[in-house]
């Protein structure tokens, strides 16, 4: 048995022994995706500068990432554990297909190391939230820590493109300043 289906036994197996958990395992493997959503319309309607770009930040960070991630599955592929491995504890439907890089890590690596990157204080608790994601999506049975390790590095390095690009890039602070126009007359703030 390889080390990656080692690996994958020991986080899955914990389903099993700690039954009690995997309500909250589901939650964060299945719906936290709206948290982040929630986290980038909240962060951009605070209506300050920084926050903005950190979200335009984000959202670029996961299109390199994501494109970054679809590359490396045309170059390697192989399907869920659930549908290639015998007794795993499966706590999710999803679909068979090509599960190699997680596109959830991808996501949540490539957004929260964005924050990271902008707001350390508060990016800790964001990178912690991707981290529990990442192993989450072991624990209900739909990845293997090789597809884990590798969205992770995609979208940390998507969050690092990102965010020494997206300031070099002139035409990002114009589009934000004609929208900060627009919505000033649409919805002034006040002072």
């Amino acid at each position: 048995m390889t080390l990656n289906i080692e690996i994958f036994r020991v986080i899955n197996n914990l389903g099993k022994q700690y039954v009690f958990l995997n309500p909250s395992v589901v939650v964060t493997a299945e719906y936290t995706i709206y948290l982040l959503a929630l986290s980038m319309l909240v962060y951009w309607f605070t209506r300050t500068a920084a926050n903005r770009m950190m979200v335009i930040q984000a959202g670029l960070a996961f299109v390199f990432a994501e494109l970054t991630g679809k590359v490396l599955g045309l170059l390697h592929a192989h399907q869920q554990p659930f549908a290639e491995l015998k007794d795993v504890n499966r706590l999710i439907e999803h679909g068979i297909n090509n599960s190699f890089p997680s596109d959830h890590t991808i996501l949540f690596f490539s957004v929260c190391m964005s924050y990271w990157l902008v707001r350390r204080k508060w990016g800790w608790l964001w990178l912690a939230l991707a981290c529990c994601v990442a192993i989450s999506r072991i624990w209900v049975g739909v990845h293997y820590p090789v597809d884990i390790a590798v969205g992770s590095l995609v979208g940390i390095t998507g969050a690092l493109v990102s965010y020494w690009l997206v300031p070099k890039l002139s035409f990002i602070a114009v589009f934000l300043k004609r929208y900060e126009q627009a919505e000033q007359r649409i919805w002034p703030t006040k002072g």
